[in-house]
């Protein structure tokens, strides 16, 4: 095997579950080199795999929304004689999605895929020339393995689950000296939001313990919700504005995180931290946090875990990181 094109367009976390499959076809082929077509606004991710060769941007987000315009028509046709300029192996697309199979079809190589009665939109089947049953009640870190593996005709048996990521850059020179823990307040769904007296009795119950508190955000809004957050809690940071390889070298550096559904718990979850993360509005079971031991999910659909809850479960497993 010589060179294997992954095509996992978003989004946040989607991009992150894909992540172990660098690892597992860079255990079976130390030499392969992996490309991967993804979203621009997610490009900085695979570029945190060191077995990454090539990161393909791809606008599919920015472009549907400017199709009149010449300039987009330029960048497209840009972008599809990058991606042909390569004959692949095997062209992998995980997503199983209409528009992430257009972008399958338009590569060179063996295109593999999910079958229709599996795939997230059942016509993405029609550009694949391999198509996959792949269990649908599992999580999705273990589809994607198990279509990688089924691909490139591999066992798992002997691959621990590894994301192999690091940041890429140093920890910003903001935050805290002492230790502290990132509390992930911000997601895009208000009935995914934990309520804001929940993150100030743990935050204050964390400083109470020794540790500074964190809040990062995004929009004006999320940053305001942070503030107040932040102004009711001892020493705590509202942090500025970041982008995405600065916020990773914050989780990396983190004493543990408590995050909402979002895609950074799940990056703070793949950078090896101790997580836990909170579910009130979604069942965690299939795209809960996915990496082993220190990151566990906790509530689900119609369900608020307790702050008590949450701090004692976070105890235990700062606990279990220092045996």
């Amino acid at each position: 095997m010589r060179s294997i094109l992954l095509i996992k367009t978003s989004s946040l976390g989607d991009v992150i579950h894909n992540l172990p499959v660098v690892s597992d076809l860079r255990r079976i082929w130390p030499e392969v080199a992996i490309d991967w077509v993804v979203e621009e606004g997610f490009a900085a991710l695979p570029r945190l795999h060191p077995g990454v060769r090539e990161v393909i941007p791809v606008a599919v987000r920015r472009w549907r929304k400017k199709l009149a315009q010449g300039g987009t028509w330029r960048e497209l046709r840009g972008f599809v004689r990058t991606l042909r300029q390569t004959h692949y192996d095997l062209v992998i697309d995980t997503q199983g999605l209409v528009k992430s199979a257009l972008i399958t079809r338009m590569a060179q190589g063996l295109r593999c895929g999910y079958s229709a009665e599996v795939a997230r939109e059942r016509w993405a089947a029609w550009a694949y020339d391999c198509r996959y049953t792949i269990p649908t009640n599992a999580h999705a870190v273990e589809r994607n393995r198990w279509l990688a593996a089924a691909a490139a005709e591999y066992s798992l048996e002997q691959l621990p689950l590894r994301y192999g990521i690091h940041a890429r850059v140093a920890a910003p020179d903001w935050l805290p000296a002492a230790p502290f823990c990132v509390l992930l307040s911000a997601t895009s769904r208000d009935d995914k939001l934990w309520p804001e007296a929940h993150w100030v009795e743990l935050g204050r119950s964390l400083h109470a313990q020794g540790l500074h508190v964190v809040l990062p955000a995004g929009s004006p809004r999320e940053r305001e919700r942070a503030e107040r957050i932040a102004a009711a809690i001892p020493e705590a940071l509202a942090a500025p504005a970041s982008d995405l390889d600065t916020l990773t070298a914050m989780l990396e550096a983190a004493r543990a995180v408590v995050g909402v559904d979002t895609g950074l718990t799940h990056l703070a979850a793949a950078l090896g931290r101790p997580v836990v993360a909170l579910y009130v509005a979604t069942d965690p079971g299939l795209t809960g946090v996915h990496a082993g031991p220190l990151a566990i999910n906790l509530g689900g659909k119609g369900q608020v875990p307790p702050p008590e809850e949450v701090l004692n479960r976070l105890q235990g497993l700062l606990a279990r990181e220092k045996v």
